[in-house]
């Protein structure tokens, strides 16, 4: 009877062993999951398990000192002042006193018109002149002994005052044929040659005031209420010369389109030697603030790709500071917006994540060692 059986089961002695092998390998995998929880159950209760190892970072220690946030912008030179002249009465030009590009002082003579009989003028007024006072003083003599009346007094004010009046007229008049400089500067260009005949308000030449320059920029509008008129300033010149001035103007009104307000810084230039119309980068002083001074080097980026500063807090824990730069130079670059102190990463800020638990090894602990080591190398 069991025979039968059997052979009633051979057709499907194949799914059997399958099935069992399955029943088998289920079973051992359940007590290896069960053994499993149980180890990890163990290992949570138990303090000795080892952690994961933390990465190593090099810092450095350091507090903020304060420093003078500048404003930096980009402008030109241009003189104090551009004036041109004007014939203010009519002559032809007999004469040139200062050619184009040269400098001369307050007085000097830029061109000479022609006189012709305005000398005659003024001596023929000065005679008229005296003649008109002769008369009033005569006429005040008379008046006192009755013989001239008051009309007649005013009468000879009246005349003596016209003559007056004709003499200032005529010395005016010789002292336009004369066209002088009214401030020491350089003579920019001019519009008249000898020979040229010129009518009054006609143009005779531009001069500039170059003893006096300024350089001109633009301040964005979140700055400007660091810069006021008489404050002092640098600007690095195309030359590589560094002057230095005060600012003599700020708008008090902002461009409405660039929404930036204008700015000059007046320097000195009596010797001539710095140019008009260079460009130059202007430098001035805004607001004292802590910064901490750093390499470039240690400037990083973070996931948004803003740059900035990684440091370590007191627990150990990776923090990521945008640099706020309040003034750059060789030498480095001052981060502001770092706490008072603060420990910097110095090597390996690219090798972590802001958030992460890093051991922090000092920088002058490296150095000890390293000093102590090459110590017993030479013994």
């Amino acid at each position: 009877m069991l025979k039968l059986e059997l052979n009633k089961l051979r057709p499907y002695k194949s799914w059997l062993t399958s099935a069992g092998i399955t029943i088998a390998i289920a079973l051992w995998l359940a007590s290896g999951h069960i053994g499993g929880g149980t180890k990890s159950y163990d290992s949570e209760q138990n303090p000795n398990v080892a952690s994961a190892p933390r990465t190593s970072v090099r810092v450095r220690h350091q507090t903020a000192v304060e420093v003078t946030r500048n404003i930096t912008v980009n402008g030109r030179t241009a003189p104090a002042r551009i004036v041109e002249l004007n014939a203010e009465t009519d002559g032809r030009v007999v004469s040139i006193g200062v050619e184009r590009g040269d400098r001369f002082d307050a007085g000097d003579v830029i061109v000479n018109l022609d006189q012709r009989d305005r000398r005659a003028r003024l001596l023929q007024a000065e005679a008229t002149v005296k003649q008109r006072e002769l008369e009033f003083e005569a006429r005040a003599k008379l008046m006192g002994n009755s013989y001239v009346s008051e009309a007649q007094l005013q009468e000879a004010k009246a005349l003596l005052e016209a003559a007056n009046t004709e003499l200032t007229r005529a010395r005016l008049d010789v002292d336009y044929m004369v066209i002088r400089a009214p401030f020491d500067g350089a003579l920019q260009d001019r519009q008249v040659e000898v020979g040229d005949f010129v009518k009054l308000g006609d143009p005779i030449a531009t001069i500039v005031d170059d003893r006096t320059l300024v350089v001109s920029a633009s301040i964005a509008e979140y700055e400007a209420h660091f810069v006021s008129k008489g404050n002092p300033g640098t600007a690095k010149l195309a030359t590589g010369q560094t002057v230095s001035g005060t600012i003599r103007y700020i708008a008090p009104v902002a461009n409405e389109a660039t929404r930036t307000f204008d700015v000059e810084l007046e320097i000195d230039n009596a010797d001539g030697l710095l140019r008009a119309g260079m460009t130059a980068e202007l430098v001035i002083p805004a607001e004292k603030i802590y910064a901490h001074k750093v390499s470039p080097s240690l400037l990083t980026l973070d996931d948004e790709g803003n740059l900035g500063i990684k440091v370590v807090n007191e627990s150990g824990i990776v923090e990521f500071h945008s640099a706020d730069i309040a003034m750059s130079s060789s030498e480095g670059v001052w981060i502001a917006g770092l706490p008072y102190s603060a420990t910097i990463i110095t090597v390996g800020q690219g090798f972590v994540n802001e958030g992460a638990v890093v051991d922090a090894i000092p920088e002058d602990e490296i150095e000890t060692a390293v000093a102590i080591k090459s110590g017993q190398l030479e013994q």
